[in-house]
């Protein structure tokens, strides 16, 4: 009886709302400080009013700027949780804006499907009056489900898209109901109804959808062997999906701790350096076994938990 109890209340929550692919947390656990990084704290504004907290990390003082990388981060925690994923980049010459979307952090409102796009619009409006971005390559960054949001993001916003110099991926859903069953079969408890479940959860903005249409923009997919949260189809299908040029990049770990690695940290600036002609893509069996660097900030998503 416990157990049907709370298979019940279970079916209550899951009543398709797109909230339910968001986890955020609220509050600051900590400042880009912690990394020795310089930052100033931004505050965009969304078309509908909504206030939202981001992070610019500037390029480290004496290294030629390359640009400019928007970091679209998971479905869990805030941006703190996050700044694994970008902490590497300022050192590199590369500036960055992190931002947390409505509900997370110290954003106002309520993270939900469509209006989270308009966060992407405010960070997209933001750069594009700043004066750090201007003249400056622009690439997009999305982990986890801020990939997933990003292709349909671009899909429906080709304006945007066009100021992309690429757009990179890492571990990002290829279908957000796909994501949710394999979730569900992990559990003795819903295992018998992972399939009608997992039908509740709203596919119609998974990237699956619309990644076809991405043609024209260089994208790079990475995609964890490892990952249990993101299982390897996802990134293979996503690559299969997307029009040239494109590059599939396996990688080991666990979910979206890919720049935990310096190796792919590599990888990456390689493909940045010139997204259109890149043709050093590293094999798994050349990589020798590597551990993390920092994991102290490496290590937000690096548990199990059952979100997309």
């Amino acid at each position: 009886m416990k157990r049907i109890a709370l298979l019940c209340l279970f079916l209550l929550s899951l009543n398709g709302c797109s909230s339910l692919l968001f986890y955020p947390e609220p509050g600051q656990l900590f400042t880009p400080d912690k990394a020795h990084l310089a930052y100033r704290d931004v505050t965009l504004t969304t078309a509908d009013g909504v206030h939202l907290h981001a992070w610019w990390l500037p390029a480290k003082p004496g290294v030629p700027v390359k640009g400019t990388v928007l970091h679209l981060h998971g479905n869990g925690g805030n941006l703190a949780m996050h700044l694994g994923g970008s902490w590497w980049l300022p050192e590199q010459g590369w500036q960055v804006l992190l931002v947390d979307y409505r509900g997370y952090g110290l954003s106002e409102g309520e993270p939900a499907l469509p209006a989270i796009y308009s966060d992407i619009d405010a960070a997209f409006d933001w750069l594009a009056n700043t004066p750090d971005a201007q003249g400056k390559p622009l690439v997009l960054l999305g982990q986890s489900i801020g990939g997933s949001l990003a292709v349909h993001y671009l899909v429906e916003h080709p304006q945007q898209r066009q100021r992309l110099k690429a757009l990179v991926l890492d571990g990002a859903p290829a279908s957000y109901r796909d994501i949710a069953q394999h979730t569900l079969a992990g559990s003795v408890l819903t295992w018998p109804f992972q399939v009608p479940l997992a039908w509740l959860i709203p596919d119609g903005d998974s990237a699956e959808r619309t990644m076809a249409q991405l043609d024209h923009l260089p994208k790079l997919i990475f995609q964890s062997i490892d990952d249990t949260q993101v299982p390897l189809n996802n990134g293979i299908n996503l690559y299969k999906l997307a029009p040239p040029p494109r590059v599939l990049q396996l990688t080991r770990g666990a979910h979206v701790q890919t720049f935990a690695y310096p190796v792919w940290r590599q990888v990456m600036l390689k493909f940045l350096d010139d997204p259109y002609r890149f043709n050093s893509l590293r094999r798994l069996a050349e990589v020798p076994e590597d551990t993390p660097d920092d994991p102290a900030l490496n290590n937000a998503e690096a548990a199990p938990h059952t979100k997309p």
